[in-house]
């Protein structure tokens, strides 16, 4: 009777660790997925932050059709452990400028499992 039960935190660190594992493997396999296409509210937010901070990063209706044209990639930041997972265009290398959450991504239209994972992982 003396099992643990975990806590909230060590589910989130789970799921974190999980997170980090799989989007390693999806990076080095230097897997392409075919673009799902992001959330409706998604692009309307950028869309707003681009009115505010004009130039910032590369405008959101150029890296969708740079999504939809070369297929995406999964790419993890620049300290791994930390979580960071980015989806780029798959041509790209610029995280600051070209990057999305996979969370961001329409999960229905995702064919890749791992991949339809690795957006469920981020966005709990």
């Amino acid at each position: 009777m003396s099992e643990k039960i975990p806590n909230q935190f060590e589910d989130k660190e789970s799921r974190k660790l999980e997170k980090i594992a799989l989007a390693r493997e999806l990076h080095e396999s230097n897997e392409q997925f075919p673009f799902p296409g992001i959330h409706n509210d998604v692009y309307e937010k950028i869309k707003m932050e681009e009115t505010e901070y004009p130039g910032f990063a590369t405008p959101i209706d150029e890296l969708v059709a740079r999504c939809t044209q070369e297929g995406i990639k999964v790419v993890l930041g620049k300290n791994p452990e930390s979580g960071n997972v980015f989806i780029l265009p798959a041509g790209s290398d610029d995280i600051e400028n070209d990057s999305l959450f996979p969370r961001q991504l329409l999960l229905d239209a995702v064919t890749s499992e791992a991949l339809q994972k690795l957006i469920e992982l981020d966005t709990k």
